[in-house]
């Protein structure tokens, strides 16, 4: 230190100097912060493999939606200037578009994009490239004359996510402005001079712009994490506990000169007592945010930024600070009197006499206090990123209506990629496919499947086999009534040749060829009762097979009458004249019974289809495990080529299947059910072509699913790394095992408490349906980190009054350390309250428990709760019960 002050003007140029130069040439981190992604998943969990697999085969980009809302239902005029802003952003060819989808291209799509009872139309647009790419295509698109003349909302994920990034930003810009203005309001309250309250601001702002410029450098060249938090976090921590450092090393300084000690002397004590505090406070912060380094989110990870923070800031509080406390000297109070330098806590003076000789009653006050609010905590915790901004901006509004029109499920659905080494399009694997859909579309929470099988979202009849098998059914049944009609119309004709024989007897003409004719048909017709008993009583497909030979003999002998009709016919050519109408009569037989031949014959060549239909059947392995039968020549169908297409990718090696689910896509319930779509893949894929397959899940339910299991992960190792870093921390500082348990304790317990408060007014107060998945993990580290400080502050000065006795010196502490310790909650909190007007939930909430905790732990727990139990388990007697004891 001696050193410092003997050359601070060349410490403080050097320091300013690197200040300004790093800035100018430093990147900038806000814009480094908005190219990163908002939600980057790790690597290994399955919605980062999903987007991994579609980005490799070109199937990975994004996709924005114009939503047109008609004021009647879509007519002719409405589908008119649809179909003009379609083809207006074809021949604009904005850049990154790549393709357009007309809703009124087919029926599926109109099915799909068409919501005629909400008057919603919406349009699909596919984009190539990142959301920047999105987010300028939805300008120029908006930008067109043909969108002018209808209501238009364009939405999309990219631009929600961008949303968010601006909301975020301009959330910074107000917190920086409110931080200043409110740090100088309260240290002109606290110090009441003039010079004081901007030494300060000076030393962190400095801190501040080095901090920022080094963290952009890491960023750039090393990809440090970092995210819209990261700034908003540093101006809070660096104002908050940097102005906390400087009073502490202020007020202790103030304190020594009221003692008598000359400027140096005043300032090297200073920094033997307040400046060793303010280095283990310093330290414990950088534990609390190191360790956030060990979480996998990169969100969380963007939190060490604090860290780098906290580092520069030791650094510059111990030199800049010095330098001001020496130049200014007196002048630096001015008007302010220095007198015994700040005043002795009066509150906590009371609080002290509770905590430390009353330290029942004072653990129950605590209790009253925290344990109703605990009762009250349910730990709900919220994934829906569209709280994040504004309800009323254009991109939320479009979501609504997709939402409201064509159901949540179609808004964003959840996604199943699968990819193999082999084709996709084979029909066994089809076929499981289909089955999978089926199941999937059985669950309660399902709403609609869409996938190679049912593109339009919709069941197809004719794979399922009980339905193949229902037409062979009929066929057959078709077939017997064939037979009955045919075996009257023969019934007929035997009859005719009856007659005919009849009158040819009359004449005594003989024809025996008539007569075998006639004899045949009867036998005919007795063998065709018979196929028909068989077909009506037919079990199975061989059945149906026996019936079709039987009818192929039947046809020949059929052939053989006919013969025989013919001869008989030229027979009657030769007789009289009177018999001209026989002939006539017999010719009409004659083709009666080529007629119920031919008939035959296709009744005949449909039972021999139908056995080779159901013989394939029986072949196709698949069919006893799904029900469905999907033949070669269907699956080649252009027809079904073309729907499958949309499922499809890597040539055929590689396809998706879309679960649009009944709930909000960011809601809680949305996540259960995608955790029940992937239980109900994991068993419906075992032991079929689909088990060797690789199976991700991708949408925003997904997202989401694996957010929520990677921000508890996180959550639970984080707080054990922090907790176990402070406890170190304060081991060595406090020599002393168990106070460092209380201290720990009580920032749990304020902690709890915080977050009951903070759901009580956002779930239970606001509506909300739960409280933003990243708080829990910024609160409890901020909360923790920032507050431990305090306790370092009391426990630092209890150490030094200790010699006095236990009680005396924790008594003695409070008085001394109240005043500091109040003011640095107030200014911490108050440096977390200038994040209230940013608007983004996120930070309203993380500042709601902050501030909540740090004033309840120093305000309430750290007076009361801490004092108590260390008195409590002193070995001290109380004094008064010591006296009388002498006494007697």
């Amino acid at each position: 230190m001696k050193t410092i002050l003997q050359f601070r003007w060349w410490v403080a140029a050097l320091i300013v100097i690197f200040t300004v130069a790093l800035t100018v040439v430093s990147p900038s981190l806000s814009n480094l912060a908005a190219d990163k992604e908002t939600l980057q998943i790790p690597e290994e969990e399955t919605s980062s493999q999903a987007q991994e697999i579609l980005d490799e085969n070109g199937e990975g980009g994004n996709t924005i939606s114009a939503v047109i809302q008609t004021e009647n239902e879509a007519g002719e005029q409405e589908q008119e200037n649809i179909q003009s802003l379609i083809t207006a952003i074809e021949e604009e060819n904005i850049e990154g578009i790549s393709e357009v989808t007309d809703p009124f291209g087919s029926e599926e799509t109109e099915e799909q994009l068409v919501a005629s009872e909400e008057n919603v139309v919406v349009i699909p647009i596919s984009i190539e490239g990142n959301n920047d790419a999105a987010v300028n295509a939805a300008e120029e698109i908006r930008s067109l004359d043909e969108a002018s003349n209808m209501e238009m909302y364009v939405t999309g994920e990219s631009l929600l996510n961008q949303q968010v990034n601006e909301a975020s930003q301009e959330g910074l810009e107000r917190t920086e402005v409110i931080t200043v203005v409110l740090i100088l309001a309260l240290l002109f309250v606290v110090f009441r001079a003039v010079i004081t309250p901007f030494v300060p601001l000076i030393a962190v702002g400095l801190t501040y712009l080095i901090s920022q410029s080094i963290i952009a450098y890491l960023v750039d060249w090393f990809n440090f994490p970092v995210s819209n938090y990261t700034q908003i976090f540093l101006v809070a921590v660096l104002f908050g506990i940097g102005t906390d450092y400087c009073i502490l090393l202020l007020s202790r300084y103030r304190e020594e000169l009221a003692a008598g000690l000359d400027y140096k002397k005043a300032i090297i004590r200073t920094y033997k007592t307040a400046g060793k505090t303010m280095v283990y406070s310093a330290l414990a912060v950088l534990v609390g945010f190191t360790a956030i380094g060990f979480a996998n989110f990169s969100v969380f990870q963007s939190g060490v930024g604090v860290a780098v923070g906290i580092v520069v800031l030791t650094g510059v509080l111990w030199t800049i600070l010095p330098f001001f406390m020496l130049t200014l000297k007196k002048a630096l109070f001015w008007p302010s009197k220095l007198h015994n330098g700040h005043a002795d806590s009066k509150i906590w003076k009371w609080l002290s006499h509770i905590s430390v000789f009353r330290p029942l009653l004072a653990i129950l006050i605590v209790a009253v206090v925290t344990v109703p609010l605990l009762l009250t905590f349910d730990n709900s915790r919220s994934y829906d990123t569209i709280d994040e901004i504004d309800q009323d901006t254009e991109e939320v509004t479009g979501l609504n209506l997709i939402e409201e029109g064509l159901g949540s499920g179609q808004a964003l659905p959840m996604q199943i990629v699968i990819e193999s080494d082999d084709s996709v399009m084979e029909s066994d694997t089809l076929a499981y496919v289909e089955d999978l859909s089926r199941s999937i579309s059985n669950l309660e929470e399902v709403e609609e499947v869409r996938s190679a099988t049912r593109p339009a979202g919709d069941i197809i009849d004719d794979f399922y086999v009980n339905n193949q098998l229902e037409e062979v059914s009929n066929g057959i049944s078709d077939a017997r009534d064939g037979i009955e009609e045919t075996e009257s119309g023969l019934q007929e004709v035997e009859n005719g040749l009856s007659s005919i024989q009849e009158q040819l007897g009359s004449n005594d003409t003989e024809n025996s060829s008539l007569q075998d004719a006639a004899d045949g048909l009867g036998e005919v017709n007795t063998a065709l009762e018979q196929v028909s008993t068989q077909l009506a009583n037919a079990s199975s497909p061989q059945e149906a097979a026996a019936a079709s030979e039987q009818l192929a003999g039947i046809s020949q002998q059929l052939t053989e009458i006919q013969s025989g009709l013919e001869e008989g016919q030229q027979e009657l050519d030769q007789q009289t004249a009177e018999l001209e109408q026989l002939a006539e009569t017999l010719g009409t037989l004659e083709n009666g019974v080529s007629d119920s031949r031919d008939g035959l014959t296709e009744i005949s060549d449909g039972l021999e289809s139908a056995e080779t239909f159901t013989g394939e059947v029986s072949e196709a392995n698949y069919v006893e495990g799904t029900g469905v039968y999907l033949p070669e020549d269907t699956i080649e169908n252009e027809d079904f080529q073309d729907g499958a297409s949309n499922y499809v990718f890597d040539n055929e090696n590689g396809m998706t299947i879309e679960v649009g689910l009944n709930a909000d896509p960011y809601s809680k319930e949305a996540i259960q059910s995608a955790e029940e779509v992937k239980e109900v893949m994991e068993m419906n894929t075992q032991g079929t072509p689909l088990e060797d397959t690789t199976i991700e899940y991708g949408g925003v339910p997904s997202v989401n699913s694996d957010l929520q299991s990677v921000s508890s992960s996180d959550f639970d190792r984080t707080v054990l790394i922090v907790l176990v870093g402070i406890f170190a921390i304060l081991i060595i500082l406090l020599r002393n095992i168990i106070q460092p348990l209380y201290i720990i304790g009580g920032l749990v317990l304020a902690y709890f408490t915080a977050m009951a408060v903070t759901e009580l007014i956002f779930v239970n107060g606001l509506g909300y349906p739960g409280i933003a998945w990243p708080v829990p993990f910024f609160g409890f580290v901020m909360l923790v980190a920032l507050g431990v400080d305090y306790s370092i502050f009391l426990l630092s000065r209890y150490n030094e009054e200790a010699k006095a006795g236990i009680r005396t010196g924790m008594q003695t502490a409070m008085i001394k350390m109240g005043t500091v310790i109040i003011t640095a909650a107030i200014i911490l909190s108050g440096t977390f309250a200038a994040m209230l007007p940013s608007g983004v939930l996120t930070l309203l909430e993380v500042a709601t428990v902050v501030i909540t905790g740090l004033l309840l732990f120093g305000l309430i727990v750290l007076p009361l709760l801490i004092p108590a139990l260390i008195s409590f388990n002193s070995e001290e007697k109380n004094p008064k019960k010591k006296q009388k004891q002498q006494e007697r």
